[in-house]
């Protein structure tokens, strides 16, 4: 044989041969077969055993149902894409971008490593099909494109990712790029701050038909997209979010399950396989499901109107302050009473979103579950000293009000 064939023979041998073990660094494989059980983990309280932090989180109230190490901080790897993700729905939301969008791929977004849809550069592909190639393959160069398309720059675009973390209270959190992949510079989060990313995120509806997809294509149907995130199949109700993999980081996940209106957020960080991250979160989604119900603790007929004296208008409608779901656990909801408190008037002058009352919640031995205020919608001026003085002279006059 040729001596050059001979060693182009080699050296693509030995590429194959190394090609996992530089991959098994930042990528997943896809296994379109369910996760093997794991005997160690046959409860929630077994958890903590098993992986290094976790967080349960109902997504409508923020109400946390278990946690585990959550303010540890440690690498999320492709975890991180939450928050990239994130501020591109934002972007889309807010019409500095659409999904439709063409986005020119640079020469640093197409030199991503890891999971990838291997753009070229110069490549040009829309907003949409690069979100969906970041939410089911976790595509790195597709996720650089986007941040160079929304920010400018990588650099800018993880600038406002660190900015943004600020503003939803993720004080464990630090990014330096927004893929997740092994970095230099710090590159830290904690299960605490990932679920308060994931419940943000959660909260644009265009997500979940991203997040959601099992296998998709893009290129016209050229190139085939396959989710790692397996409860997307074999989980009811699934509808997200992410997985995430290096060597440092282990095996992580955001996994988020909706049913009957109610959506639970399950994040878990630090597991040595793949197996135990899935029933791991499946252990804390069964536990949510099982034992929680999310309530709509609207009073039990109409709030009756409060007069205001000296007032301008003589009675005011009260409403429900802000926040009347609540999240009680089964037995709870099932003898769940509600007790009204509410004055039958008030004096002028009231303020907007004043509080006149309380809806007290209470379970089946009085024990109070929460309170809700009652709130004035609109205020109410007192009257002038002179529409007084005439008030106060027709009540003598006539002998009423």
């Amino acid at each position: 044989m040729d001596v050059r064939k001979l060693c182009f023979c080699f050296m693509l041998t030995l590429s194959l041969l190394l090609r996992p073990a530089l991959a098994a660094e930042e990528e997943e494989v896809f296994d379109p077969e369910p996760w093997e059980s794991v005997e160690a983990l046959s409860s929630v309280e077994d958890v903590a055993e098993r992986v290094g932090a976790a967080v349960l989180l109902e997504r409508e109230t923020g109400a946390c149902l278990y946690e585990h190490n959550a303010h540890e901080r440690l690498e999320p790897a492709s975890v991180t894409k939450i928050m990239t993700m994130l501020l591109v729905c934002e972007a889309l939301d807010g019409g500095s971008l659409t999904e439709e969008t063409e986005v020119r791929c640079s020469a640093h977004a197409a030199g991503m490593g890891g999971s990838q849809i291997f753009l070229k550069e110069g490549e040009v592909m829309c907003a949409g099909d690069l979100l969906k190639s970041v939410a089911v393959a976790s595509a790195n160069d597709a996720a650089v494109a986007l941040a160079e398309a929304v920010a400018g720059s990588e650099g800018e675009f993880v600038a406002r990712m660190n900015e943004r973390a600020g503003e939803l209270g993720m004080a464990d959190t630090r990014f330096a790029n927004c893929t997740g992949l092994p970095a230099e510079e710090e590159h830290l989060t904690s299960a605490w701050d990932i679920a308060l990313m994931s419940r943000e995120l959660l909260g644009h509806e265009r997500i979940r038909a991203y997040t959601s997809i099992w296998t998709d294509s893009i290129r016209d149907g050229a190139f085939g997209l396959s989710n790692t995130n397996k409860l997307v199949r074999f989980y009811e109700g699934c509808t997200g979010l992410k997985t995430g993999f290096t060597q440092e980081a282990m095996y992580c996940l955001s996994a988020s399950a909706m049913r009957n209106g109610t959506e639970y957020i399950a994040v878990v960080l630090h597991a040595e396989t793949s197996a135990e991250r899935f029933e791991a979160a499946r252990l804390l989604l069964d536990h949510a499901f099982a034992l929680w119900q999310l309530v709509d603790v609207l009073p039990d007929g109409a709030l009756p109107p409060v007069a205001v004296e000296l007032g301008k208008e003589k009675y005011i409608q009260p409403v429900l302050g802000a926040g009347t779901k609540l999240l009680l656990k089964k037995t709870e909801a099932a003898a769940l009473r509600k007790e009204l408190e509410l004055p039958e008037r008030i004096a002028a002058p009231v303020a907007a979103g004043q509080e006149l009352g309380r809806l007290r919640l209470l379970d089946g031995e009085g024990r109070e579950l929460a309170r809700l205020s009652v709130v004035a919608p609109e205020g109410v001026e007192r009257l002038g000293w002179g529409r007084i003085f005439l008030l106060c002279l027709r009540a003598l006059m006539t002998g009423r009000a």
